[in-house]
């Protein structure tokens, strides 16, 4: 096993290697090159305007598959595979002086797996109206305007780690459709405070793709009543320059291109969504509550070499209920496991969300400009999520690292490598969740956008 995550780690270094010699990105010295928005004006100074956005995101890795995974009933302790991971089309505009509007369309996690012809959705489909200038706008649709934490909605295109922290998705395909929900909100920027509150209506947890846990005396699970109202918030104080808050989505790196300090806190809570059995066979009903807190730092060190500093960190408290918990693994593979399997599940799943406290950190640096080619740029970054979980007596420790190589010095065109290590829980004797030990997956990343 050993020497096939090698040869595969070698496949990696070699594909950026050639890469390397092959790309030649020419610099703009004529002022002439095309800009990259396509953008349509609906004035002649360009406010009132239509941007059409793409991206995808293309994943071959090779995973140390969880103890007893199985792929169609064959046993698989290893994999390699190719995998879309996030494919989305945006479309937006701001059609007068006062009415915005925001669609977005796609697919995530296509794999051999993913039943064919089927798939993509719309993500996104809201309507919003300025209010006051920049201070207040109000909106309603599919969104994910709302609560919790800066990458409770992240922006797909700009994540610095491989991917987003997806636990601090926290209901995400529970009562939501990849974090969106029917919402309406409420956000703007008053000085250095930016911030958003909303009221969502979920959708109801009978028709959620994921297994949730069974009810018992031991484990909560979501309620089976006809969901309540949501309410939603995060607000945040930007002590440099402010960030752009067009749409909901926070950006993961900068790359130096802005000077950002912002401290953030955001809240979830929905009467009645959690479920309880008591011990007299009764079945009570308890709010979830889901609090953060953060802070995002993005600093240019040297603005002539083009280097730059990006750091973030943030602490949850997930309350879902009694010792409830769920496996995530994104682009699973496995479809079951064999007798002997353990509380991760199949594939390259991890206890990922649960009642508990979470800390979750990411750091990484911009080295400059032509280090790699004409225009690319190197980040190499670091990532770790440590989860305290009510129904685990050890803590989650994930941890990641990686390279990112921007093409041509922007987030249109990426290469990236990531290595990452989950940690195996089984019970011990006394039937407590504790780390066996660790598995981990590699995975080479191409991103394109415009």
């Amino acid at each position: 096993m050993l020497d096939e995550k090698m040869r595969y780690i070698l496949a990696v270094v070699s594909i950026l290697f050639i890469s390397k010699l092959g790309f030649s990105t020419p610099k703009d010295t004529t002022g002439t090159m095309p800009k990259k928005d396509v953008r349509i004006s609906l004035n002649s100074d360009g406010s009132h305007y239509l941007k059409f956005t793409g991206l995808g995101q293309y994943w071959l890795r090779y995973t140390d598959m969880n103890p007893g995974s199985r792929i169609y009933n064959t046993p698989t302790s290893s994999y390699t595979d190719m995998g879309l991971r996030r494919l989305r089309f945006q479309a937006f505009g701001q059609i007068n002086k006062y009415a915005f509007f925001y669609v977005q369309f796609g697919l995530n996690n296509f794999t051999f797996r993913s039943p064919h012809y089927l798939g993509a959705f719309f993500h996104d489909a809201l309507g919003e109206f300025k209010v006051k200038d920049e201070k207040l706008s109000l909106g309603a649709g599919l969104t994910s305007w709302a609560g919790l934490s800066r990458y409770s909605a992240p922006s797909a295109g700009k994540i610095m780690s491989l991917d987003a922290p997806l636990y601090q998705q926290a209901t995400s395909g529970l009562n939501d459709q990849f974090i969106r929900r029917f919402t309406i909100y409420a956000k703007g920027q008053i000085s250095k405070l930016d911030y958003r509150v909303g009221v969502s209506f979920p959708f109801a947890a009978q028709v959620s793709p994921v297994k949730l846990p069974t009810l018992s005396v031991n484990t909560s699970t979501f309620s089976g009543l006809p969901p309540k109202p949501q309410a939603n918030g995060y607000i945040k104080y930007q002590v440099f320059e402010h960030e752009n808050n067009t749409g909901p989505f926070g950006v993961g790196t900068y790359l130096g291109s802005k000077k950002i300090l912002a401290f953030g806190f955001g809240y979830t809570i929905q009467e009645d969504a959690i479920s309880e059995l008591e011990l007299n066979g009764d079945t009570s009903y308890h709010a979830m509550i889901h609090l953060a807190g953060d802070v995002f730092l993005d600093l240019p060190i040297n603005k002539e070499k083009g280097t730059a500093l990006t750091w973030y960190a943030s602490y949850h408290y997930l309350d879902y209920g009694k010792n409830f918990m769920l496996n995530g693994g994104v682009m699973n593979l496995a479809t079951g496991v064999n007798g002997p399997g353990t509380i991760n599940g199949g594939g390259n799943a991890f206890p990922m969300r649960g009642t508990g406290s979470t800390f979750y950190t990411q750091i990484g640096y911009v080295f400059g400009n032509s280090i790699i080619s004409d225009d690319g740029r190197l980040q190499p970054y670091a990532a770790s999520q440590v989860s305290q979980f009510e129904a685990l007596a050890e803590p989650m420790v994930m941890v990641e690292s990686g390279l990112n190589w921007f093409i041509t010095g922007d987030h249109s065109s990426k290469l990236s490598a990531n290595v990452q290590q989950r940690p195996i829980f089984v019970f011990d004797s006394n039937g407590d969740g504790v780390v066996s030990h660790y598995r981990g997956m590699v995975q080479l990343q191409l991103q394109v956008g415009f």
